[in-house]
């Protein structure tokens, strides 16, 4: 991890600083995924950020819980160099939060312990393609994540 001060968790929000990277594609159909790994092959063409300074099992009890109602609605906005994207999906039981290196959006109903959200309205190869060319030049990235009942 960089020098970045830690991710505000405050109840139902959650800030993570991350930063995109020259192998961001964003091509990927169905998911969209931010990681704490500092790296980035060209076969992750579902991840936007890397060096996440927060993972799932940092979110806090009452944000996870939030999102294991099902009807919650979870938000994430992507912020880079000017250009922003907001991802909205569903939240479900199962969701656990859990993972350690990465979270992931997903469009589909598949749940595991990387799972953000389910039935999101996006994946990345529908994120705003001026936000997607900021994260390939390495730009410093703001993830918001949100949960409303």
């Amino acid at each position: 991890m960089s020098n970045r001060s830690a991710a505000d968790t405050s109840s139902r929000t959650v800030t993570i600083r991350a930063c995109g990277h020259e192998n961001v594609s964003a091509k990927h159909s169905s998911t969209l995924e931010v990681t704490s790994d500092d790296w980035l092959t060209p076969a992750g063409d579902c991840i936007l950020a890397v060096d996440a300074d927060t993972t799932p099992t940092a979110f806090g009890n009452e944000f996870t819980a939030a999102c294991a109602d099902a009807n919650a609605t979870i938000s994430m906005t992507i912020e880079a160099a000017g250009h922003s994207d907001t991802v909205t999906g569903a939240g479900h039981p199962n969701l656990t939060h859990t993972d350690t290196r990465s979270l992931v959006s997903r469009t589909s109903t598949y749940i595991d312990d990387r799972t953000l959200m389910i039935n999101a309205d996006k994946a990345a190869v529908d994120i705003d393609r001026e936000l997607v060319d900021a994260l390939k030049t390495g730009a410093a990235v703001t993830v918001t994540l949100t949960v409303e009942p």
